[in-house]
């Protein structure tokens, strides 16, 4: 099996937790529902730094210096760190969406990515930031409750 078919198998199934925990928030209550919630915005810090990491492992691949690179790929870090620490789930969710885009902005300015890498990577972000906006509209819905 070739890398790119694991790497879409697997960025395609990656969206499948954001949605999993999303429903849990929506749909159950208690103490299911709160880990649900916690699980989304976790699983979302995850995420975020693994992309940041994505930056670390491709200018390893280039010769010439690339600092502000691999400044970028640990502030991605840094910054979802921050997101999570609001300790309010809809703003870590807003906070997180805002740096998917970020990324995604920045590696299509920066980077020279192959074609097919370009189009997973905006599709799975486009999948992440609809996740996120729902989240929010939840998260929102369940305050007014």
């Amino acid at each position: 099996m070739q890398n790119r078919t694991v790497m879409l198998g697997l960025g395609y199934a990656g969206l499948l937790p954001f949605y999993g925990f999303l429903a849990g928030a929506w749909l159950l209550s208690d103490w299911p529902g709160a880990v649900s919630v916690q699980g989304f915005v976790i699983y979302s810090l995850g995420i975020l730094c693994f992309l940041g990491g994505t930056l670390w492992g491709r200018v390893q691949s280039v010769e010439e210096p690339l600092m502000a690179r691999l400044l970028i790929s640990n502030g991605v870090v840094l910054f979802a760190v921050a997101a999570v620490l609001t300790a309010k789930a809809w703003l870590a969710a807003v906070t997180l969406m805002g740096g998917y885009l970020a990324l995604l902005w920045y590696e299509r300015g920066v980077e020279n990515l192959p074609t097919w890498y370009a189009a997973m990577r905006r599709n799975l972000t486009l999948g992440v930031v609809l996740a996120h906006g729902l989240f929010f509209v939840q998260q929102s819905l369940q305050a007014q409750i």
